[in-house]
């Protein structure tokens, strides 16, 4: 049973993980309608400027600043060099440009830090573990993850719902034209969601860090299972992306976890192995077409 409870604060804390990057990207998409490939280069940014200030200066705290800093601005850049010339034309080119972002970033970050992974330490002051339950020792920052996932939820709720800000962010999604005719400066606004987009994405990456090795690449893999999680909770919606991101880092991380044990009870212990990681790495997928079979939009829908 403790085993199982331990798993379960496993599958929470990748999916706060992956809410991180899917409420960044879903709010680009929902808000700007440009699909960015290259979300998870600034979630790699994150991890690697955080890295490389908390080695120097000693201070996790001061590396999680600088990296929300780094993966902000040079969101804010992206979007001002690169995608405010991709509004209004096709996906497919937003799509190519955003994947050309990726083979830059992914080289760009080895000829500043070399092909050799980083590694971050935990802070000492989230070290250790704490006993949840008897018996249930868990380590403090995995639950500092968690913790942090919350506070990010709570602050984009009353964003969106309590600040002026977030009524013009809405307005703007809804119709563009109608909200700059108003006064709203869409050019700013944009950039500045773009920019709280990466930023989430490179707080993803901090958190991420001490975890993972921070390497090259490192953004890719988690891209993947982020546009599971959009497509599972519903494309623009902060809420979908709680509901989908907690899905998914559940059902991986359970499936993974006890998979092997189920199929020990039918197979030999190679083959059980063997079909029970295949399914594992299936599992995301089939729960994401059993949904879409289901609810064609997504759990929470943004809009219909």
């Amino acid at each position: 049973m403790l085993l199982v409870i331990e798993q379960i604060l496993n599958g929470l804390q990748l999916g706060i993980t992956l809410f991180l990057m899917s409420a960044g990207l879903t709010l680009i998409f929902g808000i700007m309608q440009v699909i960015n490939l290259a979300h998870g280069s600034f979630y790699m940014i994150g991890a690697y400027v955080c890295a490389t200030v908390a080695a120097s200066s000693g201070s996790f705290l001061l590396g999680m600043a600088a990296a929300l800093a780094a993966a902000a601005c040079c969101g804010m850049l992206v979007e001002f060099v690169v995608l405010r010339r991709l509004y209004g034309r096709e996906h497919l080119d937003q799509v190519l440009a955003t994947f050309g972002l990726i083979m830059f970033f992914n080289e760009l970050t080895r000829i500043i830090w070399g092909r050799q992974p980083l590694y971050l330490d935990v802070p000492p002051w989230l070290g250790g573990s704490i006993e949840l339950l008897p018996g249930l020792i868990y380590p403090l920052y995995r639950l500092a993850v968690i913790g942090v996932g919350v506070f990010v939820a709570l602050a984009l709720w009353f964003m969106f719902s309590r600040t002026r800000l977030g009524m013009q962010i809405r307005a703007g999604a809804s119709n563009r034209d109608m909200t700059a005719a108003l006064g709203v400066n869409i050019r700013l606004l944009y950039t500045l969601v773009f920019g709280l987009g990466t930023l989430l994405a490179g707080l993803a990456g901090v958190m991420a860090g001490p975890i993972l090795a921070v390497e090259s690449g490192m953004g890719e893999s988690i891209l993947i299972l982020t546009f599971v999680v959009i497509v599972i909770g519903g494309i623009g919606s902060i809420r979908g992306a709680v509901a989908g991101a907690l899905l998914v880092g559940m059902v991986d991380t359970l499936g993974r976890a006890f998979l092997p044990t189920l199929f020990r009870l039918l197979f030999d212990r190679a083959t059980a192995d063997a079909a029970a990681a295949s399914l594992a790495s299936m599992a995301i997928y089939i729960l994401m077409a059993v949904i879409l079979v289901w609810k064609p939009k997504g759990l929470f829908p943004a809009h219909g």
